[in-house]
C-alpha cells in the first residue's frame, strides 16, 4: 500500500491526473450542470457535485497510472 500511495503521490502521476481533470472535469460539468449554469438555476447548482465531477477523472487517471506503472515494474523484474 505504502508503494501505490508513493506511485500516487508522485509529480508524474501528481499532474498527469491534474491534466486529465482540468480537461474533462469541465466537460463533464457542462454535461451534467450544464444547464442549471446556462439557464441560471443556481438554487439547484451544487458546489459539492462540481467538486466530485472535477475529482472523478483525477482519481481515474491517477488509479489507471498506479496501475500501469507496478504492471510495466513487474514486468521488468521477470
Amino acid at each position: 500500500m505504502k508503494n501505490w500511495l508513493q506511485l500516487a503521490l508522485s509529480k508524474r502521476v501528481f499532474y498527469r491526473a491534474l491534466g486529465m481533470g482540468l480537461i474533462v472535469g469541465p466537460i463533464l460539468v457542462l454535461i451534467n450542470q450544464g444547464d442549471y449554469i446556462l439557464f441560471d438555476h443556481s438554487t439547484k447548482f451544487s458546489w459539492i457535485k462540481l467538486i466530485l465531477t472535477f475529482m472523478v477523472p483525477y482519481m481515474v487517471s491517477t488509479v489507471s497510472s498506479v496501475i500501469a506503472l507496478r504492471e510495466s515494474r513487474e514486468t521488468e523484474d521477470t
